[in-house]
Order: C-alpha cells, then sequence, then structure tokens
C-alpha cells in the first residue's frame, strides 16, 4: 500500500490520524518555489563578481531598463496612432452611411452632421466641426445633406448632430438655440461632445495658433431629442 496515494481508504487513515495529512502542491507553490530558487541562484553569483564586475553588471541592467522603456513608449505611441486616424470634416452620401456611420461607429465615435449649404448656421458648424476634426482624430467627423440622410428632414432641424458609439446613435443635438444660435463657439460644441464622451480630453492636439486654454465651457443642458423619422441604415 502506497500512504502517497489518493485511494478512499487512505482517506479514512488520514481522517484518523494514522496516516499524515497529504500535502497537495499547487501551480503556485512551484512558482513560488521556482522564483526563490532562481533569486537564491542570482544571490550566489553576484556574491561572486567583484566592484568593478559589480559595477559593468549595473550599468547593463540600466541599459535594459531603458530599453525596455523605449519599447513600451514605442507600443504606446503606436496605439495612440492607430486610433488618431481621422483629422478631417469628410462628405458622406446615403449609400455610404451604413459603412462609414453606423459600422464604423463599433470601434470609434462618430459625429454626423445634417446640414444644407443655404443655412448659415449649418455652414458655422462645419467650421466648428472642421476644427473639432483636426484636434479630436480618434474621433471620425462627417456631414450629409440632410434630406439624403433623412427623406423630409425639415430644414427648420438643422443643424442637426447625430452622435454615434458602440454601434448605434447615443446622442442627437437640434438646432443652435441652446448656445445662441449664429454666437455658438467651437468650445461649446467641444464641450457638449465631451459631455456624450464622442471626445477624448486627453488626445486633444492644439490648433495651430492656438494658446493652449482648454476651458471646458461646461454646461448643464442636454441635447433636445426629436423623432427624427426615418434615419438611413
Amino acid at each position: 500500500m502506497n500512504p502517497d496515494e489518493d485511494t478512499e481508504w487512505n482517506d479514512i487513515l488520514r481522517k484518523h490520524g494514522i496516516l499524515p495529512q497529504q500535502v497537495k502542491v499547487t501551480q503556485n507553490d512551484i512558482y513560488d518555489s521556482a522564483v526563490a530558487q532562481a533569486q537564491e541562484e542570482e544571490s550566489r553569483r553576484l556574491e561572486k563578481l567583484d566592484l568593478d564586475e559589480l559595477a559593468e553588471l549595473e550599468d547593463e541592467e540600466d541599459e535594459q531598463v531603458l530599453e525596455l522603456y523605449r519599447r513600451q513608449r514605442l507600443a504606446e505611441m503606436q496605439a495612440q496612432a492607430s486610433k488618431e486616424k481621422y483629422g478631417e470634416l469628410v462628405h458622406i452620401s446615403e449609400p455610404d452611411y451604413k459603412k462609414e456611420v453606423t459600422e464604423a461607429s463599433k470601434n470609434a465615435w462618430i459625429v454626423v452632421h445634417l446640414f444644407r449649404d443655404s443655412i448659415p448656421e449649418c455652414k458655422l458648424m462645419n467650421r466648428l466641426l472642421g476644427e473639432l476634426a483636426q484636434q479630436y482624430r480618434a474621433t471620425k467627423f462627417a456631414k450629409i445633406i440632410s434630406v439624403e440622410c433623412i427623406h423630409n428632414y425639415p430644414d427648420s432641424n438643422l443643424p442637426t448632430l447625430l452622435v454615434y458609439g458602440r454601434g448605434d446613435m447615443q446622442s442627437q443635438l437640434v438646432r443652435l438655440d441652446r448656445f445662441g444660435g449664429m454666437r455658438t463657439t467651437r468650445r461649446d460644441i467641444e464641450s457638449y461632445l465631451r459631455d456624450v464622451g464622442a471626445v477624448d480630453p486627453t488626445m486633444r492636439r492644439a490648433l495651430a495658433g492656438e494658446d493652449g486654454d482648454s476651458d471646458d465651457g461646461s454646461d448643464d443642458g442636454r441635447a433636445t431629442y426629436v423623432d427624427l423619422g426615418r434615419r438611413v441604415g
């Protein structure tokens, strides 16, 4: 009979104290033992080195730390660059809406401007969104003629912003009344998009000639939701 075997009889003997309790080794125990052994071996190796050899080893380890840091920073920069792939306000049409907006919003935030060139507030909005697109390159900014996006959409609702994320529309902004119409500023729209979550302030780029003041222009109001009728895509 092997006292180390996991048998029912051995369990009975352990229960009554005839056999000692079995010590089960876990994966964590194996890992801790290996780490301790490696540390002990490294300690013995260092004890055999003189001062010059220790100084040389320290220089090598510093270089390894710096190289590791360089690789981490490069990976972070590459990851950020892969997100910041937009940078301009693009004009889309009805056939492209599903691909350029609905499907694309599964991987990024999309801000869509429903506009008409004949409406001054729409021209203002296009200018503001063009500037924001340069600042927040991880967010896609697009514009589409209103009646191409929503058939028979009234001009009285323009400009309208549709904000998409996670594959669906998350927010709507109808008209610029809450910001004072033609007095609306870039920071007004930026603040609204921050509140929605469509732009990340930590990834904001400064425009050429900007003083760097990042006033949020916070506003307690929220966009008014309306029945937008049939939406493309």
